[in-house]
């Protein structure tokens, strides 16, 4: 009998340890019930002064000992007020609480508590605004991570691919490629599980659609449905649920240009990334062509206003430097006040990056757009895996830490060592981040 007790009092404290995490601050939920409470009390206050009237002045009948038994009045009035109210608020919380599980029922990931899928909304909405500038699947990989962290991401993508789906849609419709914006999309949206599969999914088969993206023909159709790209993008955000924006660097149609050396130290000059990335010879110069291309404003702002700058990881030459070569983009993020972290790769790149470490990385970034413009470099010092053919891993050198702050840290993908794990460099991004700041608001 005594276990059963225990048992049974055990059961009642778990349950209401459990339920006080509803008033845990920054839920932005406790505001909402003291404001029912208090409609709760004066629509009380209007009944009993109704009830008080008729029992004052309502003659002698039947029910008005039974109505004088029901409100207690054998008790003191302190009492009463106690047995009520505290009838009242219960009755109270249990109906916002179950009506509230009625209505966000359908909106929850199966088996997450709402609770817990409220607090996360809510840590995540007041996260620090981050700013990601890069393209390919570097990109999409850190985007996918950085959403668990907070809703307040701008990804700013490179225009300038001309290979694929993104380049025939390029050459023969004429917008901007969206193929990494499609990819940025998808790895930001609220249900990536099945988007991921729908959004990217790629004709093998088909006259006319062979080789096309889904996300590029629907960003496509959406572009000439709106009338422009940028609300093409940010409309497919909304069908795609997506916390955070993707923008384009620049609604400019761009192409990238080279000069290569080749083995025999004559220098090529190479026109269009997808040319300079099948071309032998190592990267000296790039740059954009119009030159003075003007950036997106959009984008201006949001590098003007980030708490945190992400550039990196992805493509050295063809996914991070087209972003920095936009007129006012480099610059915008130097004067900002924003921390800069520059996510170094994992490993070379064939045809951009042989033989690279990480301070070649660096210095390749400072010779086209200045020097100092990262307040720490981020790199993988984990070299376990097997690479592909003519591909090295990327190591942090001791004169790296003479020119700028480095973090290392295990960041690799064990399935794919050649690329960062998405959650591991989220988390490291983010430790970061608030070793520097403490959290925000502070």
């Amino acid at each position: 009998m005594q276990e059963r007790k225990q048992s049974f009092f055990s059961r009642v404290w778990e349950s209401l340890r459990r339920e006080s995490h509803w008033f845990r601050p920054g839920l932005g939920y406790k505001r909402w019930l003291l404001m029912v409470l208090i409609g709760t009390t004066f629509l009380g206050l209007g009944l009993a002064l109704i009830i008080l009237d008729v029992y004052r002045n309502a003659p002698e009948t039947w029910w008005l000992p039974a109505l004088a038994y029901l409100s207690l009045r054998f008790l003191d009035r302190p009492i009463r007020v106690i047995i009520f109210g505290g009838i009242g608020i219960a009755l109270v919380l249990i109906g916002i609480w179950g009506s509230n599980r009625s209505l966000l029922r359908p909106f929850l990931p199966p088996g997450k508590p709402l609770i817990e899928a409220l607090d996360s909304y809510r840590r995540r909405d007041r996260g620090p605004r981050i700013v990601v500038l890069g393209g390919g699947h570097g990109l999409s990989a850190l985007l996918r991570g950085l959403k668990e962290y907070t809703h307040n991401i701008t990804a700013i993508v490179t225009v300038s691919d001309d290979g694929g789906s993104s380049g025939e849609l390029r050459k023969n419709i004429g917008i901007l490629p969206p193929g990494d914006i499609r990819s940025c999309l998808a790895a930001l949206s609220n249900n990536e599980d099945l988007l991921s599969q729908v959004f990217q999914y790629r004709f093998a088969s088909g006259t006319g659609l062979e080789g096309h993206s889904l996300g590029n023909l629907f960003i496509t159709a959406l572009t000439e449905i709106t009338g422009s790209f940028e609300k093409a993008v940010a409309e497919s955000g909304r069908v795609l649920a997506v916390y955070g924006q993707v923008l384009p660097s620049t609604l400019s149609d761009v192409r990238l240009k080279a000069d290569l050396v080749g083995k025999d130290g004559e220098i090529n000059h190479i026109s269009g990334e997808t040319q300079i990335r099948n071309t032998e010879g190592a990267i000296q110069r790039i740059w954009l062509d119009p030159a003075n291309t003007p950036a997106f404003p959009p984008a201006i702002a949001a590098v003007l206003s980030a708490d945190l700058i992400v550039i990196g990881p992805g493509s050295l030459y063809t996914s991070l430097l087209p972003n920095l070569l936009v007129r006012d983009l480099a610059e915008a993020v130097r004067v900002s006040q924003a921390i800069k972290f520059f996510v170094c790769n994992v490993a070379t790149e064939r045809g951009e990056t042989d033989r690279f470490n990480c301070l070649d990385h660096v210095k390749a970034i400072e010779k086209h757009v200045g020097a100092g413009m990262f307040d720490l470099v981020v790199c993988n010092n984990h070299f376990e895996g097997t690479l592909g053919t003519n591909v090295e891993w990327v190591r942090m050198d001791a004169e790296l830490r003479d020119h700028v702050s480095v973090y290392c840290g295990n960041l690799i993908d064990p399935q794919y060592p050649w690329r960062h794990d998405s959650k591991r460099l989220a988390r490291t991004i983010t430790d970061l981040f608030y070793e520097r700041t403490g959290p925000l608001g502070d």
